[in-house]
């Protein structure tokens, strides 16, 4: 078989599988997304997370928006978001499209491989049986396979980029493993090997399922120690001493996984009368930070004399996590529009938004604002916003809103 790869859906996920493809084999990108396509053509990552002379080695004739230049793959790697919608439920509208439109190009003994995120049963119950309807192909006959690959992305991560990390996969049809393996060890540092998909999906959701309720187990702490006016840090040091603590912070949880996965798992278990008493546990306490922090900087604003309805204060870092532009269930960004809307004065400042919210936010290097400003609250640590606490005329302003001992920072 001469393997000829498709990635469909090239943001944080599909690009990075889309540029080590292309080193080996003759790949295509395709996007619904025009704009991606035709930034991404001219060498251009909107999210900011490879630069031009990353993006060179993507051929322009096999960047696309249009189906029909697909038509000769046959190992297509799906890689589009699974977002939940307004009621916090599963939305796999975006896999279904897909689903649908490599089912109209689809040729018999073709590879279908997906990455996104879903909850156990959803590749076999509901992919499967979409591509079966339009294809006209049956999956139990072999007329095409599929597998199971999590992606493991982590925007802004430099350490653990796709090369440098593990990756499962599973196969459930062991004639095809060769095939796959042949693509996927350029993906990798490692593959781990699994025949069935329901164990893959469900070791990916808990992943994340697991790091949002330690995280929400340090804010539950964290606000804990606020009420009762003890040094959270101080209290972290002190129990990170013992050998198996595990370093979790404090903070504010967005991004597209941990506020979704937890749902994902908690849908397919209700589905199944079955009652989940810990997964939904951490999304209560990581939703919650952001009226809790809300209400910290008012009685912040308020000890310090300063009018969060009309004096002039900058909210630093928007984005959801440090250093990306990842705006996707952003609480930082939630914040800032909270006071923005008493507030004409109230403006935001980070180096990863200033070309995609020009009326939102001011340009981070603007030192007359910054001097203007009568406090600055730092969100999100950004290290080119790090220039905030070194210069003296801005640190005496800055508020950090997850450290305890504001009295060295804010005078």
């Amino acid at each position: 078989m001469n393997i000829r790869p498709c990635v469909i859906g090239l943001g944080y996920v599909g690009l990075p599988v889309l540029l080590n493809l292309s080193k080996k084999f003759q790949t295509f990108g395709f996007d619904v997304n025009k704009k991606r396509i035709l930034d991404l053509k001219k060498n251009i990552d909107s999210t900011k997370e490879y630069r031009q002379n990353d993006l060179k080695i993507l051929k322009s004739a096999r960047l696309t928006y249009n189906l029909n230049d697909i038509k000769k793959s046959n190992f297509y790697i799906i890689c589009v978001p699974t977002p939940v919608n307004i009621k916090k439920k599963p939305d796999l509208n975006p896999l279904i499209s897909a689903c649908k439109m490599v089912a109209k190009v689809l040729n018999k003994g073709d590879i279908v491989i997906f990455e996104s995120t879903v909850y156990p049963g959803t590749t076999q119950g509901i992919c499967v049986p979409v591509i079966e309807r339009i294809s006209g192909f049956k999956y139990g006959k072999n007329d095409f396979f599929v597998c199971y690959s999590p992606e493991r992305v982590n925007p802004g991560d430099n350490k653990h980029t796709l090369k440098k990390i593990d990756k499962i996969i599973a196969i459930p049809n062991s004639s095809n493993v060769n095939k796959v393996k042949k693509v996927y060890k350029n993906l990798s540092k490692k593959l781990i090997i699994s025949n069935n998909l329901e164990e893959t999906e469900t070791s990916k959701v808990i992943e994340n399922i697991q790091r949002d309720i330690n995280i929400a187990l340090m804010n539950e702490i964290y606000i804990f120690c606020d009420k009762l006016k003890i040094n959270f840090e101080n209290v972290h040091k002190l129990a990170s001493t013992k050998w198996n603590f595990t370093n979790y912070s404090p903070g504010l949880v967005g991004g597209h996984c941990l506020p979704v996965d937890p749902y994902y798992f908690s849908h397919i278990a209700e589905q199944n009368k079955i009652q989940t008493r810990v997964t939904l546990a951490g999304r209560s306490i990581n939703e919650y930070m952001r009226k809790f922090l809300i209400k910290k900087i008012k009685n912040f604003l308020k000890d310090k004399k300063i009018n969060y309805k009309k004096d002039i204060i900058i909210f630093a870092g928007l984005t959801y996590k440090k250093n990306v532009s990842d705006m996707r269930n952003s609480q930082s960004f939630k914040i800032f529009d909270y006071f923005r809307k008493f507030n004409r004065n109230t403006h935001g400042l980070d180096p990863f938004l200033e070309k995609n919210l020009k009326e939102k936010i001011i340009n981070y290097k603007d030192s007359k604002k910054l001097e203007a400003s009568k406090c600055i609250i730092l969100l999100v640590e950004h290290k080119k916003l790090n220039f905030l606490s070194k210069k003296s005329n801005l640190k005496k302003k800055l508020y950090n809103v997850f450290k305890i001992n504001q009295g060295k920072t804010y005078q």
